[in-house]
């Protein structure tokens, strides 16, 4: 059902093509979405992440010579229930999605709250690109190369108080345009947390674009997380609130089947969900399948955050 063929990666003389395009469109395109100038964009090497600034052409891999995955099944193969359960239709239904006016919400536990539009978020932080691996806890993975900055930037200059410990992401909730969110088999709005060193770590980033593109709604536009050490289900989407609190916070997934999805949704090839195991995954493009990684991978910038913690407990 949902198998793409290994024709869909997008050759290397067609990325690059690409890459010249938005480089010499990038005022337009920035333009119309207030994403920083190409010139602000950071180029610096992201731990464990492979980093590009739009306009250059070596990014057509990650850091383990991974090649991207193809941007019409990045952009087209999605899960996204606020919309649909169905993958191939989350496009089609999220086309009219309204990403602007936009504001989010920073507070909590933390000396500074803020209230930030979109715009202003985009011209505070610069922009940098880093290619990902993406693994989905239902076995399938790809490699995309988002644009965004650090989560830690921001929460830093919120200031959190000595007593937070958590971060509580929040999405927006607007059932008018997401007709998966009368669904009564979860508790809207969705929620997702990380653990205060977790968001902290430079690996936690807060995603605008895709493909050296503003991201489209189908991708979590306009404000979105990737945590590429954890399961695909944590990188909450079309974020409106985060807050600072000294609690767990109970996911969406966490509410919903709590046997099944513990927390910390770490990748752990060891731990095999109830109904399948994690050993393998199926990269989109490839036909075979091939080991799954710890940590996705990126175990050396990760795993000293869970020192002592029994991983199987704490899945």
């Amino acid at each position: 059902m949902d198998t793409i063929s290994a024709s869909d990666i997008t050759p290397e003389h067609l990325f690059r093509s690409r890459r010249e395009f938005v480089r010499n469109t990038s005022a337009l395109i920035l333009g119309s979405f207030a994403l920083a100038a190409c010139g602000s964009i950071a180029s610096q090497p992201a731990a464990g992440g492979a980093t590009v600034a739009p306009g250059q052409t070596k990014g057509t891999a990650d850091e383990l010579g991974d090649a991207l995955t193809s941007f019409d099944a990045v952009t087209g193969y999605n899960n996204y229930y606020e919309f649909t359960t169905t993958k191939e239709g989350v496009a089609e239904l999220a086309q009219n999605f309204k990403t602007t006016p936009w504001t989010l919400e920073v507070g909590g536990m933390v000396n500074k709250p803020q209230k930030i539009a979109i715009e202003d978020l985009l011209k505070r932080y610069p922009q940098e690109e880093r290619i990902y691996r993406h693994r989905c806890v239902e076995g399938w993975s790809m490699v995309i190369p988002w644009t965004g900055f650090a989560l830690n930037k921001l929460l830093k200059d919120a200031e959190p108080t000595a007593q937070a410990k958590y971060v509580r992401f929040e999405s927006v909730m607007r059932p008018s345009e997401m007709p998966g969110q009368s669904s009564p088999w979860y508790t809207w709005p969705y929620v997702e947390g990380l653990r205060l060193d977790e968001a902290m770590n430079d690996l936690a980033l807060l995603v605008t674009g895709v493909y050296g593109k503003p991201a489209l709604p189908q991708n979590g536009a306009p404000l979105r997380l990737a945590v590429p050490w954890k399961y695909g289900f944590k990188s909450i989407k079309a974020i409106v609130k985060i807050e600072l609190v000294d609690t767990q916070p109970t996911s969406l997934w966490m509410a919903a089947a709590p046997n099944e999805y513990g927390f910390y949704a770490n990748v752990n090839p060891d731990v095999p969900h109830p109904r399948w195991s994690q050993a393998t995954e199926r990269r989109i493009g490839e036909l075979s399948r091939r080991k799954t990684l710890p940590f996705n991978g990126y175990a050396e910038q990760v795993a000293k955050l869970y020192d002592g913690m029994d991983l199987r407990a704490n899945y």
